[in-house]
């Protein structure tokens, strides 16, 4: 399994002969040239969404009708998505398991808020969510937008994720401190890939402090497009 960090919040993940998208974030994201676009999204066949903020959601519709991939996840993003143009796919809600191709994707909690723009006003999207995510063998918690929360407890103790993809760099999100706390005393990780920092002036712009943190652990800082197997 290969991750590819696209900036801030916004993955590819290439597991057999699917690649998943999750919070696709093109347009405006400062990480990420336009001359990177293409290899970013190239072959996806399917994207998950976490919640609805502009920085996870702005580019989803086109980039779904430009692939063909369905866009899944909660029910009230998901249907929304759907309903302005994004491919069908699942609109479903946590605890649920859907297959992507050989890997699996199940929604599970995250503690923030989602929100869309629709016209001038702001509409609620169903609570935010993170992702186990299984393929080839590995189990891999993708924490979506959030805090320290207790759900983090049992997400551990059922699920068993190896790999941890974080939100870290605090403002909107956990800081690499909360990362680090959150990763110690709710998980038994073997990786840590930090994710949702270094965008804005407000983030966290390292992850030196989840580093020195977690000695014992693969803690990856991410770069653009730069293939981290799993």
């Amino acid at each position: 399994m290969k991750l590819i960090w696209l900036g801030h919040a916004s993955l590819r993940i290439e597991t057999g002969n699917d690649v998943i998208l999750v919070d696709p974030w093109l347009t405006a994201n400062p990480m990420l040239e336009e001359n990177q676009y293409a290899a970013a999204t190239s072959g996806a066949t399917h994207i998950l969404v976490t919640h609805g903020h502009f920085d996870h959601t702005a580019d989803v519709v086109q980039i779904s009708k430009d692939t063909g991939a369905p866009v899944h996840g909660m029910i009230e993003l998901a249907g929304f998505l759907h309903d302005i143009g994004a491919v069908e796919g699942n609109a479903y809600n946590m605890g649920g398991t859907i297959a992507l191709g050989e890997a699996k994707a199940t929604l599970v909690p995250a503690s923030h808020s989602s929100s869309i723009r629709d016209g001038d006003t702001s509409r609620y999207m169903g609570s935010p969510a993170g992702y186990i995510f299984e393929a080839e063998g590995k189990t891999v918690y993708i924490s979506g937008d959030t805090t320290i929360m207790a759900d983090m407890e049992w997400i551990a103790d059922f699920y068993k994720p190896t790999v941890g993809i974080l939100s870290a760099g605090g403002y909107y999100t956990m800081p690499m401190s909360g990362a680090a706390y959150a990763a110690k005393r709710y998980f038994n990780f073997e990786t840590v890939i930090p994710y949702h920092y270094r965008t804005f002036p407000a983030l966290e712009q390292t992850a030196d402090k989840l580093k020195e943190a977690l000695p014992g652990i693969a803690v990856i800082e991410p770069q653009i497009l730069e293939v981290i197997e799993l």
